[in-house]
This record gives C-alpha cells, sequence and structure tokens, in this order.
C-alpha cells in the first residue's frame, strides 16, 4: 500500500527523500492536480484528496507535514485513517513527514507502521564519529567521489553532522577532483573547516585545554551561534558527565542503570562517557553547573555575550583543576 512515513531532525536528507518520492511519482505535467500538500491539523482533507484517483498521467501524492495524529491522535480522526487507508486510489500516495519519532504507543502510528514504509532520517550524535565517517564515505560514493583515508578524515571533522553541507561540499569536491581520488591537501583546500560545535567547546573544557576552548568558542560566535544555545548545550553535558562520574564513584557498572539514571537515551554512549570523565572527580564536575547558571544569567541579563562566556570558559577550566 503506498503509504509512506518519514521521521528525524535531519531535514535535509527527509527533504531530499520526499522530492525522490514527489519525482517517482507524481508527472511534472499534471503535478497542479496531482501533487497536494498539508498542515498537520488538516488530516481530512488529505485523506479524502488521497483516495480520489489522479488526473492524466502518473499518480497522486498527498503530503502531510507534522501530523498531529502521532503524537495525540482524536478518535474522530483516527477512525477516518482506518477506513481510508484501505480504500487509497492504487496509483495514491499518501506521504507522513514529522521532525520528532513518533509514539510508537498510539493506534495511529501502528497503523500506519502495519501498512506502510517507514523511515527515519536522525542526525547522528556528533560524539559518533564512526558512524559520522560511514556517512560520509556513503555520500562520498553516491556522488561517485573517491576519498583518501585522511581525505575522509579532514572532510568528516569539517562538516560533522551536517548532511546539507557535506552534500555541498562533496558536490564542489566532485568538479575538481573530475574521477581522481581526493587527498586531505585538496580537501584543506577547498572546505572550509569550521565544524566547531558546543560539544567541541564542552570536551576542551574538560580536558582543561583553554586556548583550545576560547579558540573553538571563537569560531561559534564568529558563526553567529546563539549564546544561550551554547549555554545550553555545556549545561547539558557537564549534567550528564556529572551523572556517570557520580555513578562510577558509587560503584555502579550496569550501563543500563547508567543510561537510566543519568538520561542517557542510548546506552551504547554510556562507554564513551565513562572514558571521557575518568580523569576527573564528581567534585569537580561539580563546580562546572553553578558557573553555567552564572552564565545564563549573565547573559539573560544583558551582559556582552563573548565577555560573559570567555569568563566562563576561563572559570571552568580553573574549577576542574
Amino acid at each position: 500500500m503506498p503509504v509512506h512515513l518519514y521521521w528525524g531532525e535531519d531535514a535535509y536528507r527527509r527533504g531530499q527523500a520526499v522530492e525522490q518520492l514527489r519525482a517517482a511519482v507524481v508527472d511534472p505535467a499534471w503535478e497542479a492536480f496531482n501533487f497536494g500538500r498539508y498542515a498537520g491539523d488538516a488530516l481530512i482533507d488529505a485523506l479524502n484528496q488521497a483516495a480520489s484517483a489522479p488526473f492524466g498521467s502518473g499518480g497522486r501524492l498527498v503530503w502531510v507535514e507534522e501530523a498531529r495524529i502521532f503524537s495525540h491522535c482524536p478518535e474522530g480522526e483516527l477512525a477516518e485513517l482506518a477506513r481510508t487507508l484501505p480504500h487509497l486510489h492504487p496509483n495514491g500516495h499518501l506521504l507522513f513527514t514529522l521532525q520528532s519519532k513518533p509514539d510508537g504507543r498510539l493506534k495511529s502510528t501502528k497503523l500506519v507502521a502495519k501498512v506502510g514504509e517507514v523511515r527515519e532520517f536522525s542526525l547522528i550524535p556528533p560524539w559518533q564519529e564512526a558512524k559520522l565517517k560511514a556517512q560520509v564515505q556513503q555520500m562520498a560514493q553516491e556522488r561517485k567521489v573517491t576519498l583518501s583515508a585522511p581525505a575522509l578524515q579532514l572532510l568528516t571533522e569539517a562538516v560533522g553532522n551536517d548532511t546539507r553541507r557535506l552534500d555541498n561540499e562533496l558536490e564542489k569536491l566532485a568538479l575538481f577532483a573530475q574521477g581522481r581520488s581526493v587527498d586531505a591537501e585538496a580537501v584543506g583546500a577547498l572546505v572550509a573547516t569550521t565544524a566547531h560545535t558546543s560539544f567541541q567547546l564542552a570536551a576542551a573544557l574538560l580536558a582543561g585545554e583553554a586556548a583550545t576552548a576560547l579558540r573553538v568558542l571563537d569560531e561559534l560566535l564568529r558563526r553567529n551561534e546563539p549564546a544561550l544555545r551554547i549555554q545550553a548545550v555545556l549545561v547539558n553535558q557537564f549534567r550528564t558527565w556529572l551523572w556517570v562520574r557520580v555513578l562510577i564513584e558509587a560503584g555502579e557498572r550496569d550501563t543500563q542503570a547508567i543510561a537510566a539514571a543519568a538520561e542517557i537515551a542510548n546506552p551504547g554512549r554510556v562507554y564513551y562517557l565513562q572514558k571521557e570523565v575518568e580523569r576527573t572527580s564528581a567534585l569537580r564536575l561539580g563546580r562546572v553547573l553553578p558557573i553555567l547558571l552564572g552564565l545564563e544569567v549573565a547573559l539573560k541579563s544583558g551582559r556582552p555575550e563573548r565577555a560573559a562566556l570567555e569568563s566562563a570558559v576561563l572559570h571552568i577550566v580553573n574549577a576542574l583543576r
């Protein structure tokens, strides 16, 4: 049955998948009649159109964005969904897209998953370097770009989990290479290595590398990263590190228990977090959160962002010594 559910925070890859489906289903000459795009609260209208036959050649695609039925499904909409899905036109496709994960407990989610195609487009977390490298390698192969091992490493560090930028950089490298292998020198010359993140800032702070932390902070500010967003990432990261370290010092070794206590969605991440905090203590990590709370107050009180952030960076490095 032609029902599709695409979800995940990677809006670029999700959007590409939507366009691929649209190109495969809808005849451009009849697009005005056979392509419909609806907001999430217009489900009934979308279902009515999806059940009707397409005009002319090609098929019909009805796209519902951020459909509320996957987070809260009123009985009336659920009944209409259950009634309509078995009677969709053979050449009609019904597409749902969501940024967040659909609630798997809802009958609407179970119904769509049972009869349709569900695809996930989640961003790879910045700390999962192996998966990021695999993603770069896969997208490079799709672009027919051959990367040397150093070039792959450098490109991964440069773009992180930004798939839109990765695709643009690979297009640039493909034009440059003209079928030849791309080395690290070419990546360094053509790709701006400015993918510093707040996670890298947190890692530099944890390592006590004040100069590196200030350099990463400068790059983030030059890229207009919101100061409160930087502060929020630091709070979340240091809070997680503190929980993990407290549990380690308490003798806890069960990664599932640590993940549950620290509110870590992926228990597989616990191993890496344990390695990251093995050279510090809960006492030192506990000194950081009050500094970050003071930073939030300073930013919301109108203190100049750069001065407030730089001051916090230096205080955190000192607190972790």
